[in-house]
């Protein structure tokens, strides 16, 4: 398990690289609601905490043969950006599904990208094997103690900023942002209650939650959600073992009411997010009988790299 001590550390470590990003009040018209908006970091998302903080606790030695990742766009973007920071070889296996922007990004911060299938285990095995090849480090996007105490950060800032929090909705893709934030959050103030949100179409953490343990689910079922960030196959080991321990439960949100949250966090919040990004708002807005509701509640804004034409799509497109 990942110790409060290890997130104190890494938060040190992220001093003057991530944002220290801040809590947004904003009024909905379903209610108030802090978010903490990560599509402000350097890279557009929060993942550039756990893969810093990866890259940061590796040897001089790991460091000069160079990192290896894979990833569906954020965390590939991540790891491109903290590689080049301490100047260090990237290659980054992605999906041949990435979206573009994500894709352009990644190579543009000077990451090799090797492309692959849809599937997260074919992306996985593909950098395993290179890593053995090459001698890479392997950088993983959620499975991995130094990747879910930089993504932790995120709960202790909550914390400094409102320490009376009642509830943080938290989107899930591998898990190692919710595994990290329920991590710090239930060290200090074990009351609070932390809810992952995913979309329906491919609710791998919640199914798992429910079965006592982890689940795999078919990449043609996870790949239908809009949500590009959410679409791993299952969660990871580490991860599952977080998410038992110090998460209270799982929300699942529709297709239609993702694209209606990047819609409102537009328009209400002033905040431009990507479909993983909006999720957890989703969650806020559309399922208030699922979680305590009537403290404060903080929804992670994970990030924000959406191609300007989905956004112009989604933006001018009315709700059903």
């Amino acid at each position: 398990m990942v110790t409060l001590e290890k997130i104190q550390q890494a938060q040190q470590r992220l001093r003057g690289v991530a944002v220290r990003t801040p809590l947004l009040r904003v009024g909905f018209k379903e209610g108030e609601l802090f978010l903490k908006p990560e599509n402000l970091q350097p890279i557009g998302s929060f993942k550039l905490r756990g893969a810093y903080n990866k890259i940061a606790v590796l040897t001089p030695e790991q460091r000069k043969r160079g990192v290896i990742a894979y990833s569906s766009g954020n965390h590939a973007q991540g790891v491109a950006y903290a590689a080049r920071a301490m100047a260090c070889r990237a290659t980054i296996v992605m999906p041949n599904n990435s979206p573009a922007l994500k894709l352009e990004k990644t190579k543009a911060l000077g990451a090799e990208v090797v492309i692959v299938g849809p599937a997260s285990d074919e992306r996985k095995a593909r950098a395993e094997q290179l890593a053995t090849e090459h001698g890479y480090a392997l950088v993983p996007p959620y499975d991995d103690e130094a990747i879910i105490a930089g993504q932790g950060t995120m709960g202790l800032e909550i914390l400094e900023d409102l320490a009376d929090v009642n509830t943080v909705l938290v989107c899930v893709g591998g898990g190692g942002m919710i595994s990290g934030i329920a991590a710090a959050l239930k060290s200090v103030r074990p009351d609070t209650k932390v809810f992952g949100v995913e979309s329906e179409l491919g609710a791998k953490a919640r199914a798992s939650f429910e079965a006592g343990k982890r689940l795999a689910f078919p990449a043609e079922e996870t790949s239908r959600t809009i949500a590009d960030g959410l679409r791993t196959q299952s969660v990871g080991e580490c991860n599952f073992d977080h998410i038992q321990r110090f998460v209270d439960g799982f929300i699942s949100v529709s297709e239609d009411e993702i694209r209606e949250s990047v819609r409102r966090l537009a328009s209400d919040a002033h905040l431009v997010a990507e479909p993983s990004g909006a999720v957890p708002t989703a969650g806020a807005l559309f399922h208030r009988n699922e979680f305590p509701s009537q403290g404060k509640t903080v929804a992670i804004v994970s990030g924000g790299n959406i191609a300007p034409e989905m956004l112009k799509t989604l933006l001018c497109t009315s709700p059903q």
